[in-house]
């Protein structure tokens, strides 16, 4: 059977083959960025109009986009609703400017690591992903510069609100020279922000669109983070260049977002109730945190370094003895823990041995520690038999 050239470069997605190897229920896993399933709000579909039913505006209902726009502005985002496209996630987001850029051989710039759908999506249209080493305040400014002198991406892709995989937060100072550069070579960026509510400790920091001034731009977000993730609601917000493209690159795909998502989601977005629930959701993953990370002062502290994630749903350690971490997701399942080795998150993963990617939204305080015991027992013994 002949496929196109593109499927040749086509990989299974590690994280979910991980959570289908997860889904017994003895399995403690700090592997996906689910939310916490005591935390996913009731929701009501009474009130539904019937017309929700129908086909809809490919652009995403007019409401859900005017309220998006008002709350990006709040953010400092230069934008109003006409720049708004609902996506079926931000997933989605990611696809559509992989159709929109990227050919065999283009450049994208990327944080080192990076989201790992994102070098899927990004690398199934043959992007030639170059990178950027990340410093615990965001990307490192000189070896940034010179990448751009030494390259011409098409677009930059960044998380700089509590990064994933590594949870960083960029600092204000970062912010402001990232844009600067982006606007000195002209490239494009697209930022993605999808745990930008999920802040646990003070501080707080505009996107770095807001801060760009000649520039092209996308900035991406989701409900999947604070609401229902089966929604498959989320947003892009465009500058008005690149605005129509992926406008019609969604009517291709799908034709619109699904309107029943997007009605549930406009009852939440600007409302009392959906204060309220960010309020408990950011209460409820601070314990779980603060929980996580007592738990690996008890048994990770000889065997890796971290920082203590300010926001977000990971904690990202480096081991004091490398060792490819994917080689533990056998032993640590047949332990029943999962957990995501970090190596995947690296454009040249062979390259960076050592990572490991743990999620504390999912797991309950009770159980938490055991798993995590579990796993350091786990790493323990593979570094012995590395050392035999």
């Amino acid at each position: 059977m002949a496929f196109s050239e593109r499927v040749t470069r086509l990989k299974s997605s590690l994280i979910r083959e991980i959570l289908a190897a997860a889904q017994r229920p003895e399995v403690m896993s700090f592997a996906g960025g689910l939310p916490a399933e005591a935390m996913l709000p009731k929701v009501e579909w009474a009130e539904m109009p019937a017309s929700m039913g129908q086909y809809g505006m490919s652009e995403g209902e007019p409401a859900l986009r005017e309220a998006i726009a008002f709350d990006a502005r709040a953010l400092g985002v230069p934008c109003d609703a006409n720049q708004v496209l609902i996506v079926s996630g931000s997933q989605q987001t990611l696809d559509l400017a992989a159709k929109l850029f990227i050919d065999p051989g283009t450049e994208v710039l990327l944080e080192a690591p990076t989201y790992l759908a994102a070098l899927q999506a990004f690398q199934l249209f043959g992007a030639d992903c170059i990178t950027v080493a990340q410093e615990v305040d965001g990307p490192e400014l000189t070896e940034l510069r010179t990448r751009l002198e030494q390259h011409k991406p098409a677009f930059a892709y960044l998380i700089p609100t509590f990064q994933n995989p590594s949870a960083v937060r960029y600092s204000e100072a970062k912010r402001d020279a990232v844009a600067a550069l982006l606007d000195e070579f002209n490239v494009t960026l697209i930022e993605d922000e999808p745990y930008r509510e999920l802040v646990f400790d003070a501080g707080s920091a505009t996107p770095i669109v807001s801060r760009l001034k000649s520039a092209s731009w996308i900035y991406t977000g989701t409900v999947s983070k604070t609401l229902l993730p089966g929604l498959r609601v989320g947003f892009l917000i465009a500058t008005p260049d690149l605005y129509p493209h992926l406008l019609r690159l969604k009517q291709s795909a799908d034709l619109h977002t699904n309107r029943i998502g997007q009605w549930q989601a406009l009852q939440w977005l600007g409302s009392e109730k959906y204060r309220g629930h960010l309020a408990e959701l950011r209460d409820f993953y601070r314990l779980r945190r603060d929980a996580m990370q007592t738990a690996l002062l008890e048994h990770f502290a000889e065997l890796a370094e971290w920082q203590i994630p300010q926001g977000g749903l990971f904690f990202w350690l480096t081991l004091k003895q490398p060792l490819d971490t994917r080689t533990l997701l056998k032993p640590a399942l047949a332990q029943n823990v999962a957990f995501m080795p970090g190596e995947p998150f690296f454009v040249d993963p062979d390259q960076h041995p050592g990572y490991l990617r743990l999620n504390f939204s999912h797991v309950a305080p009770e159980r938490l520690n055991e798993g995590l015991k579990r796993l350091a027992a786990v790493i323990q013994q593979a570094q012995a038999d590395k050392l035999a």
